[in-house]
């Protein structure tokens, strides 16, 4: 008999794929009106339990119940009906439909058989009230920020009535005002009785929010823990099951000459606007130079400008005295330029094609990988093998599709197909965005692994942690320009936040040491 104070359990769920256990006889509870995160590495079974539980997977064994009855969830509908509403990690929204048409889409009021948008709307306004969600509600999804389309989100599951909100990896795509934002509204929401189950890795986020929280390893829970009585390091040994380091180990750098120089670049967006203005940059052998700014402030533009994915306008670029502006992606390849790009589904990876084939698909066409044009796939095959093995990817085979691996997964393979080809500059975006504490640990030391082999790294990151830990350097970049370079070492998060801001060095300075004397005078 399942406890009654309890609003949803699940009990003994077991999940296979093929010969793979993704959930292994996992027993989770939760209760009324708290914020239950679940807790684990990137494929270690969380986002599998979680889809079980919202219908979008049917459990191989196992019951779950619902305050105390047993229920049969066979699909996201039924799901629905039951109250359990998930807002997914990447969102599942129609960019030319208005924020009112995606919230109602699949449940649409109707009014002798014609569509009551003013009652939709009426009813969407009541529920953002209700709940501190101010959307507009006729505003297009393609017009709003990446916030306030995850706002739309958790407006469907409420406007169908869930009162039990799954979020998947939440605070992955948002800017650190909008995770605050988030954290009031879950808080809200609670208020209100709603329960909450988190799926995150962000240890700061569950101390910050989570009442209780699960961890998950290799699709088996390891345990279930009160977030006040656990320190964010026990949560991180259990949840990888070893020790972590929070903090990179690494020798003082050694930089040696100058391997990319950018001299007054100029570069477009998609929208024909300048979105680098006049930027200049030197990256040295031996060193990583990281760059800080605020997302929107050119940093894309400037990576595809490097990497001959997008045309720069005026400016030059040079890799080893040689001017690669505006040259074609592979000849930038080919000079010795390696690119772990900011979105690996989009310019990283191609989802549907093998393990193996994404392994092998910047040197394809080189031998020993292929012969008179034609592919040696089992030379494909065991070179992803020894790349698997020694990146630690995850995946019960190199002949599967890419898509089918974790996030974090995803991400080393690429990271593995990137240093395999021992470039001589290594640029790197966001490269541990929604990735957990073992995988984050595990890339910054493939980074800095780079560094002492005299290699360029130049690290774009808007996690200024990353940024503060991993670099030598760390140049600031506002409104396309770089507007100071400070070294980590002496300098603060609270000092680059104005230098992100737009203020020189000199004026920072000024205003921080402001603020001190008035702490002081108080």
């Amino acid at each position: 008999m399942a406890e009654e104070n309890y609003v949803i359990e699940m009990k003994h769920i077991t999940k296979t794929f093929g010969t793979f256990n993704a959930n292994e006889d996992i027993n989770l509870a939760i209760k009324p009106g708290e914020i239950h995160a679940l807790l684990g590495e990137n494929g270690a079974g969380k986002s599998t339990l979680m889809n079980v539980l919202s219908g979008l997977l049917e459990p191989t064994s196992g019951e779950i119940f619902m305050k105390g009855k047993k229920v049969s969830i066979t699909s996201p509908t039924v799901a629905n009906k039951l109250g359990i509403g998930m807002v997914h990690q990447h969102f599942m929204l129609v960019d030319a439909f208005t924020v009112t048409e995606n919230i109602i889409l699949g449940n649409e009021p109707s009014h002798f058989g014609f569509l009551d948008r003013k009652k939709s709307r009426t009813e969407i306004e009541k529920v953002s009230k209700q709940y501190g969600l101010s959307v507009d509600p006729d505003a297009y999804i393609r017009d709003i920020s990446v916030g306030m389309q995850q706002r739309v989100e958790i407006l469907k599951t409420l406007y169908r009535g869930a009162e039990i909100l799954i979020f998947d990896e939440p605070t992955a795509v948002l800017t650190p005002q909008e995770i605050e934002e988030l954290i009031t509204i879950m808080h809200e929401l609670t208020k209100e009785g709603k329960s909450i189950i988190l799926i995150t890795h962000k240890l700061d986020e569950i101390k910050k929010v989570a009442d209780r929280c699960t961890v998950i390893r290799r699709g088996k829970v390891i345990g279930t823990v009160d977030v006040a009585k656990v320190s964010s390091q026990e949560l991180a040994d259990m949840m990888v099951g070893r020790s972590v380091s929070f903090k990179t180990p690494k020798k003082p750098a050694n930089p040696q000459e100058v391997v990319l120089k950018v001299s007054d670049l100029h570069v477009k967006d998609s929208r024909g606007l300048e979105a680098v203005k006049g930027l200049d940059l030197e990256v040295h052998a031996g060193e990583v130079l990281g760059i800080a700014g605020i997302d929107g402030n050119g940093q894309s533009e400037f990576i595809q400008a490097l990497t001959g994915l997008r045309k720069v306008k005026s400016g030059k670029i040079t890799l080893d005295d040689e001017d690669i502006t505006n040259k074609k992606p592979r000849q930038i390849t080919e000079s010795g330029v390696g690119h772990v790009p900011e979105d690996r589904h989009k310019y990283g990876l191609v989802l549907e094609m093998t393990v193996a084939e994404n392994l092998g698909i910047q040197t394809y066409y080189q031998e020993p990988l292929s012969h008179l044009g034609i592919l040696d796939y089992p030379t494909i095959n065991a070179k992803a093998k020894e790349l698997i093995k020694e990146f630690d990817v995850r995946t019960v085979s190199e002949k599967v599709p890419v898509k089918s691996l974790s996030g974090g997964n995803q991400q080393k393979a690429i990271i593995a197909r990137e240093v395999d080809r021992n470039p001589n500059l290594l640029i790197v975006a966001n490269p541990t965005r929604g990735l957990d504490v073992g995988a984050i640990e595990f890339i910054h030391k493939r980074l800095i692994e780079q560094r002492d082999k005299m290699k360029a790294v130049l690290l774009v990151s808007f996690e200024l942690d990353e940024i503060l830990n991993v670099s030598d350097r760390i140049a600031v970049i506002h409104a396309g320009k770089i507007v100071g370079v400070v070294d980590p070492k002496e300098t603060t998060e609270k000092e680059l936040g104005l230098l992100m801001a737009g203020y020189s060095i000199e004026d920072a300075k000024k205003e921080l040491a402001q603020g001190e004397e008035g702490v002081a005078v108080e």
